[in-house]
């Protein structure tokens, strides 16, 4: 209801009620799977017409903005893991305190790293060629990559561990490599079973996630608002949550069955089909 509410609102500048949705679609979809939201944001962008000139800060924030929606997706599916972690931080349990250590040890590496060199990436690599140079190179490793089956449990999770997954994600600084496919490939690498990696992947995004929300937010959202209003930027936050549900809980069940490598095949042909977009002038 509330969805389609928004969606009849009058749309303030060049952001119309389709077009957040569809972006909201985008973000919810590809946000935690292993293929780039990023890089997806960035051509859905420009297909649509958006991020450009003096536009584009408000739409990059956007882009930013509705990733609120899916970090709500994994505090709605993972609440009991939430409800560990929140008592583990006032001592109340020991696992919980264990679990959120290694955490914020592993979200160190990519927000130090994003603080310092920050503008500078979003001046040199968000663009579609770096993109789709991201999307190919990942692609070709999940073909090449024969992960082993690890057993080792999220708990079990050491320091080092979570320095490795931690240094992984931020790789995921260039856009179109994906955040998630670097820390579940940097799990399974320690040893842990692809649950745990996913959940470690999950829960790991939603500190990643929440941190830039909240940054970008500070230094550009009075902009977002002066071009988008709040409306818009809303509707494409609740279809990102809704979309990032449904995702999440279709990626767990896809990978009980199915190897990580199915989504090579995917980065290959969406990084083909860019690339002749961009050659033949269609982006």
């Amino acid at each position: 209801m509330a969805i389609g509410v928004l969606a009849m609102a009058e749309p303030r500048g060049p952001l119309s009620a389709w077009d957040a949705v569809v972006l909201g679609v985008v973000e919810g979809v590809t946000e935690y799977l292993p293929i780039s939201s990023t890089g997806h944001l960035l051509v859905a962008q420009r297909l649509l017409g958006l991020g450009s000139g003096s536009g584009k800060v408000a739409a990059d924030t956007y882009a930013v903005a509705i990733q609120s929606g899916a970090i709500l997706a994994v505090v709605a599916l993972y609440r009991p893991r939430i409800r560990q972690l929140v008592a583990g931080l006032f001592g109340a349990d020991d696992q919980g305190r264990r679990l959120l250590v290694r955490l914020v040890v592993a979200f160190l590496p990519a927000a130090v790293l994003g603080l310092v060199l920050g503008d500078t990436i979003k001046e040199q690599l968000f663009g579609p060629w770096p993109v789709v140079v991201a999307w190919a190179a990942g692609g070709v490793f999940l073909l090449w990559w024969r992960p082993r089956h690890g057993t080792q449990s999220l708990e079990a999770v050491t320091i080092r561990g979570a320095v490795i997954v931690g240094v992984a994600q931020s790789l995921a600084l260039w856009p179109g490599v994906s955040r998630s496919l670097v820390t579940i490939v940097a799990a399974l690498a320690i040893g842990c079973h692809m649950a745990a990696a996913l959940e470690l992947s999950f829960l790991l995004g939603l500190a990643t996630l929440t941190a830039a929300t909240v940054l970008d937010l500070t230094t550009d959202g009075p902009r977002l608002l002066d071009d988008y209003g709040w409306q818009m930027p809303l509707l494409g936050a609740l279809v990102a949550l809704v979309t990032a549900v449904v995702a999440v809980r279709w990626l767990v069940a896809f990978l009980r069955t199915r190897p990580l490598a199915t989504f090579g095949w995917y980065r290959l042909a969406v990084a083909a089909a860019t690339g002749v977009a961009l050659v033949t002038g269609a982006l």
